[in-house]
């Protein structure tokens, strides 16, 4: 029967980060998430060097596998060549794909990512762009950043971008065919495929919660949002 260990090997990132961990805590000692979170990168990696399924179910279920940066700051500094970070990516890839990463408040935070960031790569070919920057969602920012949306057309212009230009430069106007190029390596990767997941398993767990879902920022994106630990 196959196991998580066996789905999690599969991960070439899992079997290039993890060579022989001697539990130094190098990479704790240098991770910036560590110093700020209750996070500890060798934790992690001694976790899964046990291979304890019902440890391992766990680990998909937490918040730990999700404070992460990906900075690899751990990669640098490792005397035995791992790296944990890897060994995240491919936790995280393991926990959308068993769905247990709606099981952890951070986890399930994932489909904000996906609604957001994502989405917007797609749609503009910009992970952050600035006509979908929501100043009601960052209220400590004050009245700066509704000035600065409401005069984005001449403020952009004196600072030399493209925006919604058919030129180069930034903010430039991605054409079609780019964004069309865009999805289909989406597709291929398994992109496409592992957004949906996202998009459905969040959709069950909204209902276990009794939260609306629908799409964009609905309710649940509010609760996911606005969600303290």
């Amino acid at each position: 029967m196959a196991t998580l260990y066996n789905a999690l090997e599969k991960d070439l990132r899992y079997r290039e980060g993890l060579t022989a961990c001697i539990n130094c805590g190098t990479c704790t000692a240098i991770c910036p998430a560590a110093s700020v979170w209750d996070y500890d990168p060798r934790l992690v990696v001694d976790t899964v060097q046990q291979h304890n399924e019902a440890e391992l179910e766990q680990l998909l279920k937490s918040d730990t596998i999700w404070y992460c940066g990906e900075c690899l700051s751990c990669k640098t500094r490792c005397p035995r060549g791992n790296t944990p970070g890897y060994i995240i990516q491919a936790l995280r890839a393991l926990s959308i794909e068993t769905g247990y990463f709606t099981e952890s408040v951070q986890g399930q935070k994932q489909l904000a990512i996906k609604r957001t960031v994502g989405d917007h790569i797609l749609k503009y070919g910009y992970c952050v762009y600035i006509d979908e920057v929501d100043t009601d969602m960052y209220p400590e920012q004050g009245p700066v950043w509704d000035w600065l949306k409401e005069n984005r057309q001449s403020i952009l212009q004196r600072l030399g971008t493209s925006y919604q230009k058919k030129a180069s430069g930034t903010l430039r106007q991605i054409p079609q065919e780019s964004l069309n190029d865009l999805q289909r390596i989406f597709e291929e990767t398994g992109a496409t495929e592992r957004f949906k997941k996202i998009e459905d398993l969040s959709a069950k767990k909204a209902g276990e919660l009794g939260i609306q879902f629908s799409h964009g920022k609905d309710d649940y994106f509010q609760y996911l949002y606005n969600q303290q630990e």
